[in-house]
């Protein structure tokens, strides 16, 4: 029940906030009070950003009148009344104090007065980058923050160029009709953010989310049932922030219900092993060690093709990702911006990822940050130092007024990622549901701002629930199209199915089938992407990529194993594989690098 409770926070939110009220009170604000590290929402509204701010005692030179009494004798004939004998008046001298004003010159402190240090931008440079703050003083009254952006110490701003006290969730969602899920939809996951009255992100935990409906109902851990057709309104609230998302259960129970009686095409592999997960972790050991200075040259590995040629293809660095992109100190997985990749995706010069933090991508309900790249701006070796202060200022700037980070949101795996000219799609689903019944979440993110605008809801079954399909790994083509991945291991092939949406709802047909596991000893598949200028399928191994014929314009034959590659790249993983015109990307960890493929269709 706890995020149902008005008012409830964790103990931590709820220590710092009574610590932060006390020190509030303190009649002393030149020093900086010291909060949690906490993620900042940007407003709408743009503030100077200053590289200082600190209180000054101020020497000032004032003149002032003081009246003194300054005795001086005048000596003055004073008349005595008695006359001589002679009948002359005789006169005395007398001493007369008289007084005077002088202006006398003194130096006076005056009183403590703030002085800001160099304009250094305006917070609206910083609207769609990951702001953080621990610290902040106060100016007349007013919260000034001092702020870490993308990871950078940066200065200060008015606490008013933020989101104070505003909830931004998808407006729609619609779910398909599943009597067969048994988890249902998780309220949270419309949530883009909830901000307090400071600007600082809400724990998801703490927000009271209710609702209203005739036929629908949300339960005491905030799910939503899809097994019923209905709508509702969904309320979201946290102190006097609010808003609400309209829910719709679809009414067609058969949706999505199809057939795999697509032939499966038989190869002749010989037997294929990868390494381990034991393997790979002694690699990371070696790539831990370098830093990011270390990394001024692109990385090329060449790969063994199916014909023995150990020059079939290669691939080599167009761009290395940000070590990080949140302040040190980051320990929650809402305010750490990991680098470590798990999909990306292109759509001509832009380059989008899903972040997870290491170990997540396995998680239920595994949630993290994507992150967007104008490629039109990078320098390959450089956008890495945009955490550290390596980079001059107007340098680090105008990397950043290129660079979009997400609101924490679900990402499921991270690696079913795709993106058209306006949008980025994520089919988040869970690679440990071992092929439930439970239907399948596509996430729409609006490239403007990188926030969730849409979320729907699809299934996709083989005759009834008995066979579901669930797809760990798919492509974008469109707004309205899907390719998807599925791995039948009790019949030891891989089948290609095409999903197509209509307003909100989704229809499935198998397109292909490989009659192949491909990797004999039952590794993951690491990225899948379909190349339309070959019409081919492109699927990824630890270190090992396959080419398969696709078949949906004629070029090539459907399911049809074309060639394989394998790269020795010193035990580092394949995460995520982008293919755009005739190019074909793909990416690794440790370091995080963007690697275009060379070669490959000779």
């Amino acid at each position: 029940m706890r995020r149902f409770a008005l008012g409830m926070m964790t103990s931590a939110a709820l220590m710092a906030g009574l610590a932060s009220q006390v020190q509030a009170s303190s009649k002393d604000y030149s020093k900086s009070t010291k909060t949690d590290l906490v993620t900042k929402i940007m407003g709408n509204k743009s503030y100077q950003v200053y590289s200082s701010l600190r209180l000054e005692e101020v020497t000032k030179k004032v003149k002032t009148k003081t009246k003194e009494k300054k005795k001086y004798t005048v000596k003055k004939k004073v008349a005595v009344k008695k006359k001589s004998k002679k009948g002359k008046t005789k006169y005395k001298t007398v001493k007369q104090v008289k007084y005077k004003w002088v202006t006398k010159t003194a130096y006076k402190n005056v009183k403590k007065k703030w002085k800001f240090g160099k304009k250094l931008t305006v917070s609206a440079d910083f609207r769609y980058a990951h702001v953080q703050s621990k610290s902040y003083k106060v100016k007349d009254g007013k919260r000034y923050y001092y702020i870490y952006v993308n990871g950078r110490p940066v200065g200060y701003v008015n606490e008013k160029a933020f989101a104070l006290s505003k909830a931004n969730v998808v407006s729609q969602v619609s779910l398909v009709n599943n009597q067969y899920d048994s988890v249902g939809f998780n309220a949270e996951d419309a949530i883009n953010y909830v901000t307090d009255q400071h600007g600082s992100l809400v724990d998801n935990d703490s927000v009271e989310i209710s609702c209203k409906s005739a036929k629908l109902n949300i339960s005491d851990t905030g799910y939503v049932s899809s097994r019923k057709a209905g709508t509702a309104v969904l309320t979201f609230k946290y102190g006097k922030a609010k808003a609400t998302s309209k829910l719709t259960v679809r009414g067609d129970a058969k949706e999505g219900i199809s057939s795999a009686g697509v032939t499966p095409v038989k190869t002749d592999l010989p037997k294929i092993e990868t390494w381990s997960a034991r393997d790979r972790a002694s690699s990371h050991k070696h790539w831990a060690t370098k830093s990011a200075r270390d990394r001024a040259s692109s990385h090329k590995y060449w790969a063994t093709n199916m014909s023995g040629n150990a020059k079939g293809a290669d691939i080599e660095t167009i761009f290395y990702h940000p070590a990080v992109l949140s302040a040190p100190g980051s320990s929650n997985l809402e305010a750490k911006v990991s680098s470590a990749v798990q999909g990306i995706d292109f759509y001509d010069n832009d380059l989008v990822t899903s972040n997870l933090d290491l170990g997540q991508a396995d998680n239920w309900e595994a949630r993290g940050h994507m992150v967007y790249y104008n490629m039109r701006k990078v320098k390959e070796y450089n956008w890495q130092l945009i955490p550290s202060k390596m980079l001059s200022f107007n340098t680090w700037l105008s990397y950043i007024k290129n660079i979009k980070v997400s609101p924490y949101m679900k990402l499921g795996h991270g690696q079913s990622v795709g993106s058209t000219k306006k949008y980025v799609y994520v089919l988040a689903n869970w690679n440990r549901s071992n092929n439930w019944s439970n239907s399948q979440e596509l996430i729409r993110v609006k490239k403007s701002t990188m926030e969730i605008d849409k979320i729907w809801t699809f299934k996709v079954w083989n005759g009834s629930a008995k066979y579901p399909r669930i797809f760990l790994n798919a492509d974008v083509i469109d707004d309205n199209t899907l390719l998807a991945l599925f791995h039948n291991a009790y019949k030891h092939r891989y089948e290609y199915w095409k999903i197509s949406r209509s307003g909100d709802s989704f229809k499935a047909k198998e397109v292909g089938a490989t009659g192949s596991d491909l990797i004999s000893n039952s590794a993951e598949v690491q990225g899948f992407v379909w190349n339309s200028a070959y019409d081919v399928y492109y699927i990824a191994f630890n270190d090992y990529l396959f080419k398969i014929g696709a078949g949906l314009d004629g070029k090539t034959d459907a399911g049809k194993l074309l060639n394989y590659y394998k790269f020795d790249t010193g035990r580092r993983e394949f995460e995520g594989l982008s293919s755009y015109g005739p190019e074909l990307y793909l990416n690794l960890n440790h370091p995080t690098e963007t690697l275009k493929v060379n070669h490959i269709t000779k």
